[in-house]
């Protein structure tokens, strides 16, 4: 074996002989035998997925920053949570009547409709930019959190950490080909296009996982499996799962300190974004320009995000995995945020803020994502999806009393109150979040171990 096979290949110990795919697929991740059809073909969903993900990115960018400004987008973001109050006990109900094909499937269709809805909007004129932002963080979270909630159903905890890295692979894949199209067809026909091919996508997804689901599953009974998977999950609510479970909790606080670090730097970069629009595109006669502007330079940042992120959902998740676990995985991220914000903080100009994003984002999108992921395998069912949902409603999630506890509760007025001090502070914000980052992963790792 050559030097490059040996860095490439993953080898472990294997009972039976795999297929020529199977030992392509090991340069990747740990695939044993009659694993690499069934996870190349959710690898390629995810890829479909993420790439219909990113398309609506661009064109939410498009929108929000054009009808709206950065400030519109910021303060956006706090509806869009409390509108995840209202939606997330209703997805909770739907899950709680139907098997887990119905659940993933039908969510895909009901958005992918919702699509043809903005598109008939945008035709006729209509201002639609916060609805549209609005509805793009809701797809987030019920489309495509359900889909790695699938995966985690699917798999066993031995196998989702093994076979994460792969799937993961084809995310990252996805994100970036998503980015590199929008941006294309965002300087050739507008915001609109790019809903357009998302929707078609959308179906293709939902086919992709009515075969998958159908597929028998190596090492399973097909008559047990296909019984588990028709059904329902338990009565029980999202956040009832969240608040009785210490090891959910640490997990929804993660998230919670995640999103306020990455709004404050979203926040920044928009900021930086708009500025340099307006400067080179000035007068209300040049808005058609400025929206081409802002949607060309986020379709080439999600695509320099989602190609650094190919590199290293290629080549190091899996050994980091290997050497490490997932839970130790989780400490990059905050490690390389705290020393790039610091840097920020003495030099916020938009190429070095643009590059930092770059770095933090494209490790949040392979390393961290797949981790997070890969926390979900012990988990109940009902934690898959129920749990992983609720989590993502950030102010439910202050109001309740155990997370308080949690060295969180001070940072969150701190936030809303650097964006009227000036951007000083509002550079200190992830600087200082990130540190506590870094505590609260140490905090989870010792519960995963």
């Amino acid at each position: 074996m050559t030097a490059l096979e040996s860095f490439t290949t993953l080898r472990f110990p294997s009972l039976q002989p795999r297929s020529r795919l199977e030992q392509l697929l090991a340069h990747l991740a740990d695939v044993r035998a009659g694993e690499g059809a069934g996870a190349l073909l959710f690898a390629l969903n995810l890829f479909l997925l993420l790439s219909a993900y990113y398309m609506l990115k661009t064109a939410r960018e498009a929108l929000i920053l054009t009808q709206g400004g950065a400030e519109v987008k910021s303060y956006s973001a706090a509806g869009q949570a409390l509108l995840l109050l209202l939606l997330v006990p209703l997805y909770g109900a739907f899950a709680s009547r139907v098997g887990r094909v119905r659940l993933v499937t039908g969510v895909m269709l009901f958005f992918a409709s919702n699509l043809l809805v903005f598109i008939l909007c945008g035709r006729l004129g209509l201002r639609e930019g916060i609805a549209f932002f609005l509805w793009v963080g809701v797809f987030n979270v019920m489309v495509i959190s359900q889909l790695w909630a699938f995966a985690n159903d699917l798999y066993t905890q031995r196998e989702g950490e093994r076979l994460f890295p792969l799937l993961g692979l084809g995310s990252s894949v996805g994100a970036w080909a998503g980015a590199v199209a929008a941006t294309r067809l965002m300087r050739a026909s507008g915001p609109y296009a790019l809903m357009t091919v998302a929707a078609f996508l959308l179906i293709v997804c939902a086919a992709l996982t009515v075969w998958i689901n159908q597929r028998p599953a190596p090492g399973k009974d097909s008559k047990i499996q296909r019984k588990e998977a028709e059904r329902p999950l338990g009565k029980e609510g999202g956040f009832e799962l969240i608040f009785r479970d210490r090891y959910l909790m640490l997990m929804a606080a993660l998230v919670i300190l995640l999103n306020i670090v990455n709004t404050s730097g979203e926040f920044l970069l928009s900021k930086l974004v708009v500025a340099q629009a307006a400067q080179a595109f000035p007068g209300a006669a040049m808005a058609v320009a400025r929206e081409r502007f802002i949607g060309e330079f986020y379709g080439s940042f999600f695509a320099w995000v989602n190609i650094t992120a190919l590199v290293l959902q290629s080549f190091f998740v899996s050994r980091i995995f290997k050497a490490i676990g997932p839970g130790g995985a989780l400490f990059i991220g905050p490690i390389i945020g705290l020393v790039g914000y610091s840097v920020v903080l003495v030099a916020p100009v938009l190429g070095l803020v643009k590059t930092l994003k770059i770095l933090d984002n494209s490790c949040d999108y392979s390393i961290q994502n797949t981790a997070r992921q890969a926390l979900f395998l012990p988990t109940s069912r009902e934690a898959k999806y129920k749990a992983k949902s609720a989590m993502s409603c950030r102010p439910a999630l202050f109001m309740r009393e155990p997370l308080c506890s949690l060295p969180l509760r001070p940072l969150q007025p701190s936030i809303w109150r650097s964006r009227s001090l000036g951007s000083r502070s509002l550079r200190r914000s992830p600087t200082s979040t990130r540190s506590n980052h870094v505590v609260l992963v140490r905090s989870g790792y010792t519960q995963w171990k």
